[in-house]
């Protein structure tokens, strides 16, 4: 089994870029703005949740241990 400790700084950028990934499915999948404002604001969010989350996950399961 391996442990991970998260401290509560990086649970907190990794829930917020979660939900911009969220936020930008959301908006992608509404139809209150425009189509051509869904879509470019979607996106981004999108695009800010994934590139962020990455470094963030890769860093916190290159902490990863066994435990006995």
């Amino acid at each position: 089994m391996f442990t991970t400790e998260i401290h509560l700084p990086e649970l907190a950028l990794l829930a917020g870029t979660r939900g911009a990934l969220g936020a930008g499915v959301g908006l992608l999948l509404s139809d209150r703005l425009s189509e051509e404002q869904r879509k470019n604001i979607g996106w981004t969010l999108v695009a800010v949740g994934v590139l962020t989350t990455i470094p963030l996950a890769a860093m916190l399961f290159g902490r990863r241990r066994r435990s006995v």
